[in-house]
């Protein structure tokens, strides 16, 4: 039917929009994927490996920009689980864009989470590569190889179907639920016995002599902000993995409910208890904050250990990279506005051309490691930031034309909703308006990143006069 079509009643199941690129997927994610996808979501590369250079600029006021953060990914989420329980697509917030903004807005959506996931692809593999080399076994590999390997590696399991995906993402999730809650553990213990880190004594003291919350300033906390924004990339995936779940009415909601808690226990929680064993100045960029309490602490093996974990985050988040792109870009692909091999599926029902285009950016993103390895992370993270803003701000406009629309009779809002709609779409879009001003204020790769705003919106229009008759051309042929 068309992406235009009005009814004056809300409109039954049966007469819903319906996405050509939702048909030819299994549905094999069970209850347990989607929720070890909701927490592996929420729980990746951006604290793993990010937070010590967050803790080292802003101090333990980190916490406070993580809470914040985490309320608007959850706002973004839950109005995505919406959108999932009115109409289930493995298109996501592409084909709602479709339906409620037209082919324009699904094309804008579907491009800005491409440049999400293909920069996001990049500071995987970085990260896999950096983390791999604290061990004395792969110091002297060129990081632009290990990052390949970890390309190669996590590329080749995803091609396979998303049984082997989500067999795989859960027990990654595993993985990196367990070490945190194992590091939350011992950290409690040395703070509530005072237990000597490396020549300081744990506790509140351990941020009131150091300068205190703010130990630079409130500047600072707002100015990693973009880089906690990264940090929570990810928490849109259990809306695009609705689409091949078994009754995603009964999985989502609860999925999606508990990524508030996860968020306050693992994000905050774990913030809190590091700015609590160490000082901030203890921290560094190059090196997973967790991986350093250990390293401190001088118990054989387990920073090797909690190195692995945290190694095991980086390839989670590029596994759900290549997952997620590959459906976008079918949807994309067979509605026009991206190129016809990307919506190609294989025999385990898996669209591998979206997935092999997005892991060829990873390709690109080794080149990147072989030339600038110092600042191969910091570089594609920025980028990856601009996509996320995007996609989230799609994601709450297509909510916005939601409410809408159901205000005028045209749908049916289910009764698992958004809170507090239409204004909670309307800050959370005002909140990610302001990470591209505390962009700019940060200067140096941060306004250079916003300065590309404008080339990539010039991209995006040129891109569409190139994709716009074929999309025509298929509009017409599904009326």
């Amino acid at each position: 039917m068309s992406d235009r079509t009005l009814t004056e009643a809300p409109a039954p199941a049966s007469s819903r929009h319906v996405d050509a690129g939702d048909e030819g997927y299994s549905k094999d994610l069970k209850s347990r994927h989607i929720n070890m996808i909701a927490i592996g979501g929420a729980i990746g590369t951006g604290l793993f490996l990010g937070a010590g250079g967050r803790l080292a600029g802003a101090g333990p006021s980190l916490a406070i920009a993580y809470a914040v953060c985490g309320v608007f990914a959850f706002f973004v989420v839950r109005a995505l689980g919406e959108l999932v329980l009115y109409r289930p697509s493995s298109g996501a917030f592409v084909s709602y864009a479709r339906e409620f903004m037209g082919e324009k807005g699904a094309y804008t959506a579907g491009w800005l989470y491409f440049l999400n996931w293909s920069t996001t692809t990049v500071a995987d593999i970085t990260a896999a590569a950096v983390f791999a080399h604290y061990w004395s076994a792969f110091t002297d590999v060129p990081q632009w190889v290990l990052a390949f390997i970890a390309l190669a590696i996590v590329l080749t399991a995803n091609l396979i179907s998303v049984k082997y995906f989500g067999e795989m993402e859960f027990w990654f999730s595993i993985v990196k639920v367990s070490a945190l809650v194992i590091f939350m553990l011992v950290a409690i213990y040395l703070v509530a016995t005072s237990h000597p880190i490396d020549g300081h004594t744990p506790g509140l003291a351990t941020i009131t002599d150091n300068g205190g919350l703010f130990p630079s300033g409130v500047l600072p906390m707002l100015l990693v902000v973009q880089g906690v924004v990264f940090a929570y990339a990810s928490v849109e995936l259990c809306g695009v993995a609705a689409g091949e779940t078994e009754n995603p009415e009964k999985i989502m909601p609860k999925a999606i409910n508990s990524i508030m808690w996860r968020v306050g226990v693992f994000y905050v929680g774990s913030v809190v208890l590091l700015a609590l064993l160490l000082p901030y100045t203890a921290y560094s960029a190059d090196q997973s904050p967790f991986v350093t309490v250990f390293d401190k602490l001088g118990i054989p093996g387990t920073a090797g250990i909690m190195n692995l974990v945290v190694l095991t985050a980086a390839l989670s988040s590029l596994n759900s990279g290549l997952y997620s792109t590959g459906r976008i870009l079918r949807s994309m692909a067979l509605s026009g506005s991206a190129p016809k091999f990307t919506g190609v599926m294989n025999k385990g029902k898996v669209p591998y051309g979206g997935v092999l285009f997005t892991a060829a950016f990873g390709v690109a993103g080794v080149g990147l490691n072989y030339w600038m390895p110092g600042e191969a992370f910091e570089i594609v993270l920025n980028l990856a930031s601009i996509g996320i803003l995007g996609t989230w701000g799609m994601v709450m406009l297509c909510s916005l034309f939601f409410w809408h629309r159901s205000k005028n009779g045209l749908v049916s809002r289910p009764s698992y909703r958004l809170p507090w709609a239409p204004y909670t779409q309307i800050v959370t879009l005002v909140f990610l308006a302001t990470v591209l001003v505390l962009m700019w204020s940060d200067g140096g790769v941060g306004r250079t990143t916003v300065m590309l705003v404008p080339v990539i919106a010039a991209a995006l229009v040129g891109g569409w006069f190139l994709v716009r008759g074929r999309v025509a051309e298929l509009a017409a042929t599904r009326d």
